[in-house]
């Protein structure tokens, strides 16, 4: 069985064909990143605008990769993201995933775009034992996430404000760095000091949420007062209380649930301190580590269609009459 996964929920076009053993054929991803850097952040008419443009040439390139007849393919289902994220991107991929499914006559079926991100790290490790708690981070979402098995989840924290990624970006903003902010953060934090700012440590409580806002508030008072700060001591300072905050939550997480391993999911997981200290929890827990592949870390039709697969053995194919569910939360997927 061969699945089409179609991702648009941002700024990333991708498609990808997956098979039942988790078999990735293909994986095309356009992003439209350069054309939203003017503004420091993802403008979504912009964004919509680029996925009319390029759905067709990227789901080509995918059954062309596959070495599939893009006229009359092989494709057994289709996995497409119908949330959340932004409105009019989905409608892009959704209204095409319709479309492809009436022509070929196969069905489709809708998925939420953070379950996808916990079936990543099953495309590399199909053999991953279970359960595993997960930190799943990115620009616009910070979850802990447990699973007993895929599809199983529960969540145990999420972020009551901005998302890690989202803070990044806000951070890089005020410092005059270039939108994405994350990895320009991350490299200046490598050859800095994490200690040159004392920056307040957030939700100290014992639950498992987590709170960003008040942490980029405080780096921008902390640097209008001391304006002798090298840009990469501010880096390191803010990177470091970031993930002392994740990697804190995380590891009450790992001492409340026994679990066999630890994964990070999302394209904060690309994080080169977030993967330095997952792996270290891992070590003193006794457990797996899965670090995704860069690929993996970021936005990708491949795990769409991963989790499609599952979503359609358990709940059957979606209805044409499906909308896009831009605030749809990963709580609320049963």
């Amino acid at each position: 069985m061969k699945i089409l996964g179609i991702e648009t929920s941002c700024d990333e076009t991708a498609a990808a064909v997956v098979d039942e053993h988790l078999h990735v054929f293909s994986s095309v991803v356009e992003s439209s990143i350069d054309q939203h850097r003017a503004f420091g952040g993802v403008v979504p008419e912009l964004a919509g605008r680029a996925h009319v443009t390029t759905i067709g040439p990227v789901v080509r390139r995918a059954l062309d990769d596959a070495d599939l007849d893009p006229h009359h393919p092989e494709i057994d289902a289709i996995a497409v993201t119908s949330g959340p994220g932004l409105i009019g991107s989905l409608l892009v991929g959704l209204s095409a995933a319709k479309a492809y499914s009436l022509a070929w006559g196969v069905p489709f079926v809708g998925v939420n775009h953070l379950e996808g991100h916990l079936f990543a790290p099953l495309l590399e490790r199909p053999d991953m034992a279970w359960p595993v708690v997960t930190l799943l981070v990115s620009g616009g979402h910070s979850l802990i996430v447990l699973q007993s098995a895929p599809g199983e989840h529960r969540v145990l924290g999420e972020t009551i404000d901005d998302a890690a990624g989202e803070a990044y970006d806000k951070v890089a903003r005020w410092l005059g760095l270039g939108y994405p902010g994350g990895p320009e953060i991350d490299r200046l934090a490598r050859e800095g000091s994490p200690d040159a700012l004392k920056l307040p440590v957030s939700m100290t409580g014992d639950d498992l949420d987590f709170s960003f806002s008040g942490l980029k508030t405080a780096v921008v008072r902390a640097t209008e007062k001391q304006h002798d700060v090298a840009l990469r001591d501010v880096a390191a300072s803010f990177q470091a209380a970031v993930a002392e905050q994740l990697l804190r939550k995380l590891r009450a997480a790992m001492v409340a649930h026994e679990v066999k391993g630890v994964a990070l999911a999302g394209g904060v997981a690309a994080n080169s301190t977030l993967r330095e200290g997952v792996s270290e929890l891992a070590r003193e827990f006794g457990v797996e580590v899965h670090l995704p592949t860069m690929a993996m870390c970021t936005d990708n039709a491949a795990m769409i269609a991963a989790a499609g697969l599952y979503r359609l053995g358990i709940s059957g194919p979606s209805s044409l009459a499906l909308s896009a569910l831009p605030n749809w939360q990963l709580a609320d997927v049963s």
